[in-house]
């Protein structure tokens, strides 16, 4: 089996998760394929001295990023030291990270990348935090503020600390299959895989959190409940309000209104259909709330700009698994982050 190189570069106020949940998942797919030759891990800071990360941990890297040979994966991870990053470890960059048959940015990661130029002319993302700073301070990037990571060509840049993890995940299924990135997610509890195209945020963070229980409650309902009636009239008397009031308070508390949140929740679970389940898109349509197959294929078309069937094609990350007969509740990995997790 092919031995792949994997170089982790490390920098003060890196953040641990950044670099830990790649290493694990490489770590990972080196017992499930029985070959702990199939990833060479080593990390590298400047000058090959301990490295304090943003949370106050110290990592000891394995040797200076002088001393590494070329790897065939190098992992840039983010944390609050990619805001104003060390002149010598930006031109090492620039020089060394072409050389590698692929390059890997864990959140804002992406900002050491861009600095180098080596995101001139590319799609990239990174955090939600980041975004409008990578897309103010350079131009020349091509930014996609939604997908948890985005791969173009040998460079991938992928969105907030867990995502790194969804990004390895992708990286080995491509080099070992399908199998061997299953047993790692299995045994890391995670879900295999989140596609690279999903949104940085279920609707449910993305929106606001009602302050009033009869909204939250209906807002709960709407998730749980896609393919219901989730007209005003019909939410408004769920919270024993006034349709206008309702809408206005809806409104107030969310940052959107009942219809767009309705929109965004069907979307959501629509997609989440055609990735994991082998449920038809007229049964999905129905599911979802939209009536008939060409009704949401107009709101694929409109939201994501390509039709449910396409998007089921490019996405799906592995054969369909099992018909899925009722609704699940969105799963979140964690809570929005705060700002010290940059």
């Amino acid at each position: 089996m092919t031995e792949r190189s994997v170089l982790v570069v490390l920098y003060d106020e890196v953040q641990s998760l950044d670099v830990t949940g790649p290493v694990e998942v490489f770590n990972g797919a080196r017992l499930a394929t029985g070959d702990r030759g199939a990833y060479r891990i080593r990390t590298a800071s400047l000058d090959g001295a301990p490295v304090r990360t943003s949370s106050g941990l110290t990592l000891v890297p394995d040797m200076a990023l002088t001393d590494a040979p070329d790897p065939h994966t190098l992992v840039v991870p983010g944390g609050n030291g990619s805001r104003a990053p060390d002149p010598l470890l930006i031109a090492w960059l620039r020089r060394r990270a072409p050389r590698a048959a692929r390059l890997v940015s864990v959140c804002t990661g992406a900002l050491l990348l861009a600095e180098a130029g080596l995101l001139d002319g590319r799609r990239a993302t990174t955090h939600w935090v980041a975004v409008d700073l990578l897309a103010r301070n350079y131009p020349a990037v091509d930014v996609d503020p939604e997908p948890i990571y985005v791969r173009d060509g040998e460079v991938s840049t992928s969105a907030g600390v867990t995502s790194g993890i969804d990004l390895a995940l992708a990286l080995v299924e491509e080099d070992h299959g399908r199998e061997a990135a299953l047993s790692v997610a299995r045994h890391l509890v995670v879900f295999l895989r989140r596609p690279g195209n999903q949104a940085q945020f279920s609707v449910q963070l993305a929106a606001q959190t009602a302050r009033r229980e009869p909204l939250r409650d209906v807002q709960s309902w709407i998730s749980e409940h896609p393919g219901d009636d989730l007209s005003v009239d019909s939410l408004a008397a769920r919270a024993s309000l006034s349709p206008r009031h309702f809408a206005r308070a809806f409104r107030a508390e969310t940052g959107m209104t009942p219809g767009r949140y309705v929109e965004r929740v069907r979307l959501e679970h629509a997609r989440r259909l055609l990735e994991e389940s082998a449920d038809g898109v007229e049964e999905i349509s129905r599911a979802c709330g939209y009536g008939t197959p060409e009704a949401m294929r107009r709101a694929f078309v409109r939201a994501l700009g390509t039709a449910p069937a396409e998007y089921r094609r490019r996405f799906c990350p592995g054969p369909a698994l099992v018909p899925a007969k009722t609704p699940a509740p969105v799963a979140h990995r964690s809570a929005t982050p705060s700002k010290g997790l940059l």
